[in-house]
């Protein structure tokens, strides 16, 4: 007879339903939290440029992403993860308030409003629409095209690529020795996940951490810290200020790309994952896409920009995740790390980068599934696989693949294929595009 605690869990998140046991489920969470632990330093660092206390955007990093992961895996059952989005953290800062001159406190404003914005449109089944929208062969291509833009981060964490005046990328230092450490990890995962071996990324991004600290190519920072004061950014946002006409640019960038960003990681993610229904839709769609909403609202009451789903739950995934257990845990992690911010602290991207390029194999599978027949299809699917990592934009990517496909669809003659909810939402991007670039 099972447990109350197991049978609580079991009630919870269906895990035998699943196919997934407890165990599978937890290391899941340990390792998308390792693949995403770096935004609870990052973060603060972008956001700090702008005059914010890094220590209290440190705490409101952690807790908007404990929040809104804790509620995909309690209310949705996912096992996605949500942080502080990177590329909106660095919109908020050198474009909305270095680049137009706003205060910190207005452009947090900003991002709570596209927060209500978010939640309206969920309630309303907005976003739900526009997710199930979605072409198949776009579906298939933001699954692969998601896994191309980890690879993208991966390697430049790994400084396998760097950046050249005249090519873009070139192959970067390859004798470095974290660049060797890197490539090392990423055939120590692939050849345990061969071999079937249990928590084989999480054995890869320890492995690569301890040997750094052995080399003294990375330090070991300790364990245990106070938790710091977020005092100095709780509810600062200056909504007044961001309502006047001027900002509703901002808001409606904020609220876009967010929009496209965590629908491009639900959708990839999700279908890797095999968590698509038979008509290839999410179950639990508005539940999912509530969790960011929420999330990001009381992160810019908390004091952080933006909060979205992330790609590195795919991490998780690839690992046998399956249910909300996955980002419960990771959750705990993200509140644990108020605690223990210098351990997680210790491991650095490049130990994290062999798990990405892992993580991006498995994705690229999905152009596999493209009706490569039709070019109407393939050449859009294509089109939005390449540009996520070229423009290093998931949003943009999707943009792309919208836009194209409705326009190639048109050009065609094969007006009974497009939806109207796709004319819609490819007319949007290209005033995105137009106005708001």
């Amino acid at each position: 007879m099972e447990s109350p605690r197991m049978q609580l869990l079991e009630s919870l998140f269906k895990l035998k339903e699943h196919g997934t046991t407890v165990r599978t489920e937890v290391i899941a969470g340990f390792t998308t939290f390792l693949t995403m632990a770096y935004i609870v330093l990052v973060n603060p660092l972008i956001l700090s440029s702008t005059g914010m206390d890094l220590n209290a955007v440190f705490v409101a990093t952690c807790l908007a992403a404990a929040l809104g992961t804790a509620i995909m895996g309690l209310v949705a059952n996912y096992p996605i993860a949500l942080a502080p989005g990177m590329g909106l953290n660095a919109y908020f800062t050198f474009s909305v308030v270095k680049g137009m001159g706003l205060s910190w406190e207005t452009a947090l404003g900003a991002v709570f409003i596209s927060g209500i914005v978010f939640l309206a449109v969920s309630l309303f089944k907005v976003r739900e629409a526009i997710v199930n929208a979605i072409p198949q062969s776009l579906k298939f291509a933001i699954s692969a095209g998601v896994g191309m833009f980890l690879a993208i981060i991966a390697l430049k964490n790994a400084g396998v690529i760097a950046p050249h005046p005249e090519t873009y990328l070139t192959l970067g230092d390859i004798h470095k020795p974290t660049t060797l450490l890197a490539i090392v990890g990423f055939f120590l995962i692939v050849a345990l996940e061969y071999r079937k071996v249990p928590g084989s990324i999480i054995i890869g991004i320890l492995t690569v951490t301890a040997l750094s600290i052995a080399f003294g190519l990375s330090p070991f920072k300790g364990i245990v810290a106070p938790v710091p004061s977020m005092e100095p950014t709780f509810m600062k946002m200056d909504i007044a200020g961001a309502l006047q006409a001027g900002l509703i640019g901002v808001i409606f960038v904020f609220f876009f790309v967010d929009l496209f960003d965590t629908t491009g990681t639900l959708v990839g993610v999700s279908h890797r994952a095999g968590l698509l229904d038979k008509d290839g839709k999410l179950p639990r769609l508005k539940r999912a896409l509530m969790a960011d909403s929420i999330a990001i609202t009381a992160g810019a009451v908390m004091g952080t920009s933006s909060t979205t789903a992330y790609v590195e739950s795919a991490a998780g995934t690839a690992v046998g995740g399956r249910t909300g257990l996955t980002a419960v845990v990771v959750a705990l992690l993200f509140l644990a790390a108020l605690w223990l911010s210098p351990l997680a602290a210790t491991v650095p991207a490049y130990a994290t980068a062999p798990a990405l390029c892992y993580v991006a194999v498995l994705m690229a599978r999905g152009l596999a599934e493209i009706e490569w027949n039709d070019l109407t299809e393939s050449a859009p699917a294509v089109m939005t696989a390449l540009a996520m990592p070229f423009t290093f934009s998931i949003a943009d990517g999707i943009a792309f693949g919208f836009i194209s496909y409705a326009v190639i669809k048109i050009l065609a003659g094969r007006f009974a294929d497009l939806k109207p909810a796709v004319l819609v939402i490819a007319a949007l991007w290209v005033f995105k595009l137009a106005f708001f670039h």
